[in-house]
């Protein structure tokens, strides 16, 4: 389980972006957005740094 601080995520469009930026990253996790805490948990095998490597290429760099 990983959770990721993502101070840009301010809307729903934004929450959705880092939805798919998720699931490009790995197709089988599963995620929850807690948007007014800016906040997203992640549930994947994938290792920490690729799926922040992803949220900050999409935009959305973990704090």
């Amino acid at each position: 389980m990983h959770e990721f601080q993502l101070p840009d995520m301010t809307c729903g469009h934004c929450a959705g972006v880092v939805g798919q930026t998720l699931h490009l990253a790995d197709p089988a996790c599963k995620f929850q957005v807690d948007l007014p805490a800016r906040k997203v948990t992640v549930q994947s095998d994938e290792d920490r740094a690729v799926l922040a490597e992803a949220l900050a290429d999409a935009g959305y760099p973990p704090a």
